[in-house]
């Protein structure tokens, strides 16, 4: 008896620790990604961010204008500026960064050799090497000074050189040793530590300003129905400049150009931007991004859309002459304009492209955990993995999105400038958000203006939402004059 009772303690200890390691298997590994991921392979590994790197200041509270009344009250020996035997070459703009020295109070320590000497701090420093500045970017991971390896037109690219840094030890021994034998096998992926430090702060750039160029509604011609048919056909229909010209004389009798119609729509753009822009879209939990290109001049130029997963409404976009960060930041930042700060099951759902982590690093080192959000990246054409499976239908809307977009572009066959595919896109999206039906809300606009219920046809909807749009543009006029004030 005393056997089968121990034998039995054994089986249900064992049972115990059997089910404790399913458990841990089932929480912490990833078992169905590794039938199609080979994450462990740097030569198939996903784009990831990098942590934000160590800030050393060396900056001080105090400068040498607190350092000499000190010294002076201290030791009773006032601290003068240097009286010079001869001609420095040392420039007027120099100082010391620790205590803002002027030059002044700066020595020639070792003469030709560029190390400089400060007589108030008594420290050692040059002027031309990146080590003694002010500020310096440190490894996360060993402490190590990064070093500047490549300057991009908003960023440049900061490494870890360090050979014996744990994060790059730790990437070297997934790469496998035939790799490493062939040319420039390490530099074929990314094992350092690198981190990006972009020169243009996106965050400062005002999304506020009133367009340029702003056309008069004084009509000497025509009036601003005719103004509304333009802009009914021309957006609705999808009419091309031409064909709206055309729709306008076989129909109604009007003689009108069609460098008249863009010039019309431009002007309607210019009014109903700010109303769009500045709309409170009550926007949900689940945010969904892409990117697509249209031709100004037959070159590539990017459309970025945000969408609203709930009630799939636009809530930021841009144009630009380039696929980086920038421009998805300043997309974010209209998507996030009425947002103090994100909900707690936030979702931010885009493709594999590497500016979207990017872009999100950026919102976390600016506003801190307000706005601390991941990428959830839906990758290629097929579910190869459990997140691709159960995220691809908010992956499609946005797909969607932009083929509807490029049904209207198409008649255009380009734009001329990059203003143009500004305001056509303006106004497209004020049609997809307040004018359209919708099949999936029941036929009927995703966005209710209760102005607009006055308007018995589409033209009398756009006069609407043009004098709303200069209502938004007088309220913005009148407090930039109060913050003038």
């Amino acid at each position: 008896m005393n056997i089968i009772l121990y034998l039995l303690q054994l089986i249900q200890y064992q049972h115990e620790q059997i089910c404790w390691f399913l458990n841990f298997i089932c929480r912490y590994l990833p078992l169905r990604q590794w039938a199609f991921d080979d994450s462990h392979s740097p030569k198939y590994q996903k784009f990831k961010i990098d942590e934000l790197p160590l800030i050393t200041d060396f900056r001080q509270d105090w400068s040498f204008k607190d350092l000499i009344p000190y010294y002076e009250k201290r030791y009773g020996k006032k601290i003068l500026p240097i009286r010079r035997r001869s001609s420095c070459d040392i420039s007027d703009s120099c100082c010391r960064p620790r205590c803002d020295a002027p030059k002044p109070f700066l020595y020639k320590n070792n003469g030709s050799k560029r190390q400089l000497l400060c007589k108030v701090c008594d420290s050692h420093f040059s002027p031309d090497e990146s080590r003694f500045s002010s500020i310096k970017l440190r490894c996360p991971h060993c402490s190590n000074t990064l070093v500047p390896k490549k300057n991009r037109k908003y960023f440049v690219i900061h490494k870890c050189v360090n050979s014996k840094c744990p994060y790059y030890l730790h990437n070297l021994k997934k790469v496998d040793k035939q790799d490493l034998k062939q040319d420039y096998g390490k530099n074929k992926y990314k094992l350092h530590y690198i981190y990006r430090e972009f020169q243009v702060y996106f965050f400062r750039m005002d999304l506020n300003s009133l367009p340029k160029n702003a056309s008069s509604l004084k009509f000497s011609k025509h009036n601003q129905h005719v103004m509304s048919l333009c802009l009914t056909y021309r957006i609705n229909l999808g009419l091309s400049l031409r064909k709206t010209a055309q729709a306008l004389k076989d129909i109604h009798g009007i003689a009108i150009s069609h460098q008249q119609v863009a010039n019309y729509c431009k002007t309607a753009s210019i009014c109903v931007k700010p109303f769009v822009d500045h709309y409170d879209y009550a926007a949900g939990k689940v945010f969904t991004a892409d990117e697509t290109y249209i031709k100004v001049r037959g070159i590539k130029t990017y459309i970025w859309f945000i969408m609203d997963a709930a009630k799939c409404s636009i809530i930021g976009y841009q144009v630009s002459d380039n696929r980086g960060v920038g421009p998805c930041i300043l997309a974010m930042r209209m998507a996030f304009r009425h947002l103090k700060e994100l909900s707690e099951n936030f979702k931010f759902i885009a493709d594999g492209y590497s500016a979207y982590p990017l872009a999100a690093q950026q919102f976390f080192h600016e506003y801190g955990n307000t706005f601390k959000f991941n990428i959830t990246q839906v990758i290629g054409l097929t579910n190869d993995d459990e997140v691709s499976a159960k995220y691809r239908p908010y992956k499609q809307m946005i797909e969607r999105l932009n083929r509807t977009y490029k049904e209207s572009y198409r008649p255009t066959n380009g734009f001329d400038n990059i203003e143009g595919a500004n305001y056509d896109l303006a106004l497209w999206v004020t049609y997809y958000n307040f004018l359209r039906p919708h099949k999936h809300n029941g036929f009927r606009v995703l966005n209710h203006v209760q102005e607009l219920d006055n308007a018995d046809n589409m033209p009398g909807k756009w006069q609407l939402l043009i004098y709303l749009g200069q209502c938004r543009i007088k309220q913005m006029q009148q407090g930039e004059a109060r913050n003038c004030s």
